[in-house]
């Protein structure tokens, strides 16, 4: 009887298995879109993301509004001369606590990217002035200049000197700022 079972089974698969092999059709895939996958050019546009606003996706890679990145901490002040005005008067002070500010770091950052125009000391004397490739970058000492007026000029650019908010760190420009009010008072 066991046997007999068996061998009903054995002839069970056998002819299941054989019936489904047909050479002149192909066979049945379990997932066809595995193997035979669409072909995408690359670079082509797609209308995978397509919404009825018609923004053909771009709605979900745009940050929602209002959004900032993670770390960024705005800077409410314009690019326009009356916000410097503004923040002199106001008398902007660093964010960063004593503790926070790195004395070393701000040297080489203001070696990298000011002492070129002006000079190792902020006397306005670099090495472009010296070679008279800029004339009139002024000395720390004739200016009135406080930590939030340097932030934003480093952040925006004044005159021919351009914005290195690019290059600088919010809290690297703070630094900055720290070590050129420490040159202003050795002058």
């Amino acid at each position: 009887m066991k046997s007999l079972l068996k061998i009903t089974v054995v002839l069970g698969i056998v002819v299941g298995v054989s019936s489904c092999k047909n050479d002149e059709k192909p066979n049945y895939q379990y997932m066809p879109n595995m193997y035979e996958s669409v072909a995408y050019e690359t670079y082509s546009e797609s209308d995978a993301f397509n919404s009825p606003t018609g923004l053909k996706g771009k709605e979900g890679q745009e940050p929602a509004d209002g959004s900032i990145k993670r770390g960024f901490v705005p800077y409410e002040y314009p690019n326009t001369p009356e916000a410097l005005v503004a923040v002199k008067a106001a008398n902007l002070k660093s964010p960063l606590d004593s503790t926070q500010v790195d004395m070393k770091k701000a040297e080489e950052l203001f070696t990298i990217y000011c002492a070129i125009c002006h000079g190792t000391t902020g006397d306005g004397k670099g090495k472009l002035v010296s070679n008279e490739k800029f004339l009139g970058v002024p000395s720390y000492k004739d200016r009135v200049i406080n930590e939030g007026s340097i932030f934003h000029v480093v952040t925006y650019g004044l005159n021919s000197m351009g914005s290195h908010a690019n290059q600088l760190s919010q809290t690297e420009r703070w630094q900055v700022a720290a070590y050129v009010m420490q040159l202003k008072s050795k002058l």
